[in-house]
């Protein structure tokens, strides 16, 4: 089962990366609005564009994962783009992360960990 590990911090990193450029194009875009303004900057906004590829990419490797390995192990393990998530959220837009989250990431390593076996 430690084939999954690899291929789940892909799937994760890739996760991830399309939620940080989300963030990205959210922080370039105006108030959200119902109109043609708002939505030519967005489809225009190319960490928007990024996002998209990035999840476009991830589902890809999902459709893999959940083919090649038991739904039990291959869902919990993508945990893992909760722990990309708080790295991203420190290095990329500078946020505090108290030590009790840190312990939280912790856990969820260790019980994706516990699951792979």
């Amino acid at each position: 089962m430690w084939r999954i590990i690899p291929l789940a911090i892909i799937q994760s990193l890739l996760l991830c990366g399309g939620q940080v450029f989300l963030k990205f194009a959210m922080m370039r875009m105006r108030p959200f609005a119902w109109s043609w303004t708002f939505w030519g900057d967005l489809l225009t906004n190319w960490p928007f564009a990024a996002c998209g590829a990035c999840f476009g990419v991830a589902s890809l490797l999902w459709m893999y994962i959940v083919k090649v390995f038991p739904f039990s192990t291959s869902y919990p393990v993508v945990s893992l783009s909760y722990v990309f998530g708080m790295f991203a959220a420190v290095i990329f837009f500078h946020e505090e992360v108290s030590a009790l989250k840190w312990v939280g990431v912790t856990l969820i390593i260790i019980g994706c960990i516990l699951i792979a076996k």
